[in-house]
């Protein structure tokens, strides 16, 4: 897992360089602004794991950014992450936060009906926007930023057992996410079995009893599942352990990337209870994870793996359409118009550079394929396919493209 320094793949530099990014100091510290370029890989991030996890059964939500302090009072967030919140925002003799955490919301939108044992596990999962005030000192490009996008879930289970499934289920996930990524267990990231400490109690719920399961069930599941995993105390959450992975980043530092964490502290805070098979309520449990982590972060840590150089579905752009000379622009312009039909992103690049120099600036855009066109494509139709990661591939018509590239990106290769 040591991973020397690179500066080469820092996330901060190709930000910079293929302009995915930047931050303004008029806007704010650690406060990113994402650029089209940037927000395309973002967009594709999201729209991959809120597809997948609608087809591992998540219900996909939306609740505000911002609550009555009262709600974090309840939960235990204040004082607990008091002060990593914001400062509370007056309005008609109120006190507002902007959120630090999804929970308390996700648990007000359960309670609003009754549930039966028959619908649970209930898997409810957002994109959701959080606040986090992090010292100055500690702000590092996407990496650690105050404003980010978490792939959010609460899983409400009607017992022990079943949350124990929600969690390798949730395992699951992660592991495939991350083969997608091409980032392999134990080899780019690790789990680790975060506990926490009896002693603690400012920082940690007093519950003896439920540390004590809590904790043994995540580390039998972990020996289950045959995982390796690393234990360490002091670094659970304040309502229960958790299950993090952890990855490093290109300068050689640690942090968490996703997490699944077991609770037996919230749903007697907020009551979150079900109506069993014999007509009575009874106590839940609760799981909460991050499947993707937060999108920023996970950009961050993709943008080094990949040092800027993305895999076609995750590309800003996915192709640059060259013309040879300025006669050949229509024609360019008018194969960037069928890529575009074709939900592939393309570029045209018909100024009046040479071939050479326009195929270095693409190039140096880590751009995936270039399709140039001369006296020969126009006259046939065609085009001349070069490909980033495997060199120039031949003449052919933009139809085989088009279903190449398509391929390409479905399959997330």
């Amino acid at each position: 897992m040591d991973m020397p320094r690179d500066t080469e793949r820092d996330h901060k530099r190709l930000g910079k360089e293929l302009d995915l990014f930047s931050f303004s100091n008029t806007v704010g510290k650690g406060l990113p602004l994402f650029t089209p370029k940037g927000s395309v890989i973002r967009r594709e991030l999201e729209r991959f794991i809120v597809d997948e996890e609608i087809k591992r059964g998540y219900l996909h939500v939306y609740t505000p950014d911002i609550a009555k302090l009262d709600l974090y009072i309840k939960s235990g967030h204040y004082p607990h992450y008091k002060d990593s919140m914001y400062a509370p925002i007056e309005i008609d003799d109120e006190q507002f936060m902007l959120r630090p955490m999804t929970c308390p919301h996700h648990f007000e939108l359960y309670l609003r009906k009754p549930v039966s044992y028959r619908e649970l596990p209930m898997r409810i999962a957002e994109l959701a926007k959080m606040y986090r005030y992090e010292q100055s000192g500690e702000l590092m490009g996407l990496q650690r930023v105050r404003t980010f996008c978490l792939a959010d879930a609460h899983i409400i289970c009607a017992n022990e057992e079943q949350a124990v499934d929600e969690i390798s289920g949730a395992l699951d996930l992660i592991e495939y996410v991350t083969s997608v990524f091409g980032l392999k267990l134990d080899v780019d990231y690790r789990y680790r079995l975060s506990l926490g400490d009896r002693a603690n109690t400012e920082k940690y719920y007093k519950n003896d009893a439920g540390w004590e399961k809590g904790e043994d069930l995540l580390r039998n599941l972990m020996q289950k599942r045959g995982s390796r995993f690393e234990e360490v105390k002091d670094e659970a959450a304040f309502y229960g352990p958790k299950i993090d992975i952890q990855m490093k980043n290109a300068n050689g530092k640690e942090d968490t990337a996703f997490t699944v964490q077991y609770d037996f502290c919230m749903p007697d805070r907020f009551d979150l209870s079900y109506i069993g098979e014999d007509g009575e309520k009874h106590r839940a449990f609760v799981v909460h994870r991050s499947s993707i982590g937060a999108i920023e972060r996970s950009m961050a840590f993709l943008i080094e793996k990949y040092a800027g150089a993305f895999p076609l579905w995750l590309a800003p752009v996915q192709t640059k359409v060259l013309s040879v000379s300025e006669k050949h622009a229509t024609y360019a312009r008018e194969v960037a118009s069928a890529l575009k039909v074709a939900h592939i992103r393309a570029e045209v690049d018909d100024s009046n550079e040479s071939l050479g120099k326009k195929i270095r600036n693409a190039k140096m855009e880590k751009v995936p394929y270039l399709l140039i066109v001369g006296d020969k494509e126009v006259a046939a139709k065609t085009i001349s396919i070069e490909s980033r990661d495997h060199g120039k591939l031949g003449i052919a018509s933009l139809a085989y493209f088009i279903a190449r590239a398509t391929e390409e990106i479905s399959s997330r290769k």
